[in-house]
């Protein structure tokens, strides 16, 4: 039997004391921000926003740093194994937070198991770009020209199994076009091929085409989400130009190392829901096309969980085989 003696008693209030105190403090020193890919993707861009707000709110500097390797699972096996004190988080997407799970044996790290979920921050659909110089304005002429020359042309991506590769894979699969598959270890260097001419089209996130297909730097072809989107409300999707049901959205949240305090989670989670709230901050996001909206860390969780199952029936529909 243990004893308690008045010695445990006062450990035990000490203990308890320094961690509510410790969850109070938080920050007191800085903060990094770990992105899994190169910098000029969603994940780049809502981390940086999102560090540049926290760092004005809590009057210490949060920092992001970008991990790119392994389709995001370098930076995420990194976060994974951190010292779970709230100052090293990841910016988890799509592929690495979802995708990496269903066509992975062995991630190093497991996204439901060794990360704790804080708060999601935006979601959005890829669109479909296209070289300023390329002899198609739309899907359907891209399609019609693939078909003609097949595995003549390439596609881009921001690595083997993002939603990106998804997306391009299941549009040839859909179609009957053969196309060769380019992976890049971000989207800021696919975009640059893409700009150059050096690959035929490139499925990437909206708010990092807007600059480019508003200046007439690339051409959009379609939509990877069901519906349109008030950012480029004439431009059709997927889905309407093929007849098929097609949706790929890419989202980006905010994790911590599984074993960080509860009180810092929460701390955490109050105060991005503070900042998406904010009607400057969510005016600027949803002018770039990112769909935000305040979020408990359950409802995080659930959201989490859902992306897996439907990404789990999106590659069983098409029956996607993954080089």
């Amino acid at each position: 039997m243990k004893v308690i003696t008045l010695k445990n008693i006062v450990l035990s209030t000490l203990l308890l004391f320094a961690t509510v105190c410790f969850g109070q403090n938080y920050p007191n020193k800085p903060v990094t921000i770990i992105v899994t890919y190169a910098p000029g993707g969603l994940g780049d861009l809502l981390a940086r926003q999102l560090a540049e707000q926290l760092t004005t709110k809590t009057k210490q500097s949060f920092i992001v740093e970008n991990k790119p390797g392994a389709t995001g699972a370098l930076g995420s096996r990194f976060v994974s194994k951190a010292k779970p004190d709230g100052y090293t988080l990841l910016l988890g997407q799509t592929g690495e937070m979802v995708i990496n799970t269903l066509v992975s044996k062995d991630l190093g790290y497991d996204p439901f198991q060794d990360l704790k979920p804080i708060a999601l921050i935006g979601e959005v659909p890829l669109t479909l770009v296209a070289p300023p110089n390329a002899p198609y304005s739309s899907l359907p002429e891209f399609i019609k020209l693939a078909k003609s020359q097949p595995n003549k042309f390439t596609y881009a991506s921001s690595g083997t199994a993002t939603p990106g590769h998804l997306a391009g894979a299941a549009l040839a699969q859909l179609t009957g076009i053969d196309m060769i598959h380019a992976p890049y270890k971000g989207a800021g260097p696919a975009m640059t091929d893409i700009l150059g001419g050096h690959v035929d089209v490139f499925f990437s996130s909206t708010p990092s085409v807007i600059q480019f297909v508003e200046g007439n730097k690339v051409k959009a072809l379609a939509l990877s989400a069901p519906k349109r989107t008030h950012v480029f409300p004439a431009l059709h999707t997927v889905t309407e130009d093929i007849g098929k049901d097609f949706s790929f959205t890419l989202w980006g949240g905010v994790f911590a190392p599984a074993d960080t305090p509860e009180n810092i989670l929460q701390t955490l989670n109050t105060q991005i829901n503070q900042i998406l709230m904010d009607p400057q901050f969510k005016k600027q996001f949803e002018k770039d096309g990112i769909n935000i909206r305040s979020n408990s860390r359950e409802e995080f969780a659930q959201f989490h969980r859902t992306e897996l199952a439907n990404y789990k029936k999106s590659l069983q529909s098409i029956n996607l085989k993954l080089e």
